[in-house]
């Protein structure tokens, strides 16, 4: 059932690759554009916040998921479950989560910023973990300005 169900979304997802540039494209620049205007909106009064978390938090995942058109989205769902990305892959897939609920559903703002920040921290370090070799320098540096 597994590997049938697996087939299944593998060949519906078949596009050519012009059109996985394209959405490739299309879903970067609505999470570039999303991330702007959260920042923009971050700063009226009584909703800026809200808005800055909705847009911010849809943003990574449009940035996220637009990766899925380059790759096919089983091959990335495999990609970001490799040993070398689970824990960075959960730990910034939770932050999306805990965003939306601290702004939502436990009204806590000050909550809510600080998953937007552990975003932007889960979210390069996952991203990092593509470029050989960073994550190691990225390490070293910081074990080099701490001594």
């Amino acid at each position: 059932m597994k590997c049938v169900l697996m087939q299944a979304v593998n060949e519906a997802s078949t596009l050519s690759w012009a059109n996985r540039i394209r959405g490739f494209v299309i879903c970067f620049v609505i999470g570039g554009v999303c991330t702007i205007l959260g920042v923009c909106v971050l700063f009226l009064p009584k909703i800026g916040l809200i808005l800055f978390i909705v847009f911010y938090t849809f943003g990574n995942i449009c940035a996220l998921g637009s990766t899925m058109f380059l790759m096919g989205p089983l091959k990335q769902l495999k990609r970001m479950c490799d040993k070398t990305r689970a824990l960075a892959t959960t730990f910034m897939l939770t932050c999306l989560v805990l965003t939306l609920c601290a702004a939502f559903w436990w009204k806590n703002f000050g909550l809510a910023l600080l998953f937007v920040i552990l975003q932007v921290l889960s979210f390069t370090w996952y991203s990092l973990s593509y470029i050989p070799c960073a994550r190691e320098a990225i390490l070293k540096m910081v074990s080099i300005c701490i001594k």
